[in-house]
């Protein structure tokens, strides 16, 4: 019987990536306190992050008896979300406009499906490369948000909200193309479902995320204004 969702390998993944994740980010605050040294850090992460995803990829092109070199591309939220974070990091600027997309989708894709994992029983190994190249860039994806936002290197406002919205277009496009072009049955679950026997499909999952990601800009918003109360003079 191959590796189990919850099962001890799983489990034993979870907290060992959780502790090295956790450790790793407790000794860059402690130690990394210039600007620089921080761009740094948060570029070598963005390095792994690119190396785990490309693994991921390459490993899906030969996983067939055919070679498929278009499963190069990312065709799903998490993958695609992956490189474009990676890469965001990797060239471009402080609080680039491409972050303000996929950081939520990095934090939040990144835990849910480490945690989630339904894709484990690939191989009777754990360490199968599509599988653990596939936990690792998930952990990795969260890992690199959650010190985008200690180092303060992204500033969350309303004010970039298209941002997201131009960004699911895109996903949105290039998986009608993939879908298109290459005859896949899905891709960025426009066609099937996140999780089957039930309607979260794209159309669904995009509408809920833009009211989630609201709430969460709502939030942010208050406490900006609260915090700039107590620091303004009387």
């Amino acid at each position: 019987m191959g590796p189990q969702l919850f099962g001890i390998e799983h489990i034993l993944y979870i907290i060992t990536s959780t502790v090295a994740a956790s450790a790793g980010l407790l000794l860059a605050k402690k130690y990394a306190k210039t600007e620089k040294s921080q761009t740094i850090v948060l570029k070598i992460l963005a390095a792994l992050l690119f190396v785990a995803i490309m693994t991921n990829r390459f490993s899906q092109v030969f996983r067939y008896s055919t070679v498929r070199w278009y499963a190069i591309i990312p065709d799903s939220f998490c993958g695609m979300t992956s490189l474009v974070l990676a890469l965001a990091v990797l060239l471009g600027k402080k609080d680039n406009h491409v972050l303000h997309f996929v950081w939520l989708l990095g934090l939040f894709g990144g835990i849910s499906t480490v945690i989630y994992a339904t894709f484990l029983d690939q191989d009777l190994s754990f360490f199968y490369i599509p599988t653990i190249s596939g936990l690792l860039h998930h952990s990795l994806s969260a890992t690199v948000v959650v010190a985008l936002l200690m180092f303060k290197q992204i500033d969350i406002t309303y004010k970039k909200w298209y941002c997201t919205f131009f960004g699911f277009t895109c996903y949105l496009t290039l998986g009608a193309f993939l879908m298109h072009t290459f005859h896949l049955s899905d891709a960025f679950h426009i066609a099937e479902p996140l999780i089957s026997d039930t309607p979260l499909t794209a159309w669904v999952m995009a509408p809920m995320y833009a009211v989630g990601y609201g709430l969460i800009l709502l939030v942010v918003e208050i406490v900006k204004r609260k915090q700039n109360k107590k620091v303004t003079p009387v």
